[in-house]
């Protein structure tokens, strides 16, 4: 019998189904570039064009953000650290705690 371990298949999930839309929605909304290729509606003096292209970098930053703290509650889920991927049950844990006055593993 082999020690190796194995490989084991990635699940798709409601929730990594949100977090990939999440993650593609600012690619589809800017590779349309013709659909927001025009000056109108300005907005103070700038280009729809401009303006557009800028709110998508706000929204990226909140839908990437919303990825992020979706993928920790999934990691959270299957029970493995979001950081570093190791089961909790193994005890292993590198957090400072009150117990160890605040100093780190």
């Amino acid at each position: 019998m082999s020690n190796a371990p194995q490989a084991t298949r990635a699940v798709v999930t409601p929730l990594r189904v949100a977090i990939a839309l999440c993650l593609a929605a600012p690619f589809v909304a800017l590779l349309r570039v013709g659909s927001y290729a025009r000056k109108d509606p300005a907005l103070a003096g700038v280009p729809f064009f401009y303006w557009y292209q800028m709110l998508w970098v706000l929204v990226s930053a909140v839908l990437t953000m919303t990825a992020y703290r979706l993928w920790q509650r999934d990691r959270r889920t299957a029970g493995a650290s979001p950081v570093s991927g190791t089961s909790r049950a193994a005890g292993t844990s590198s957090a400072a705690t009150a117990e160890d006055g605040g100093a780190a593993k």
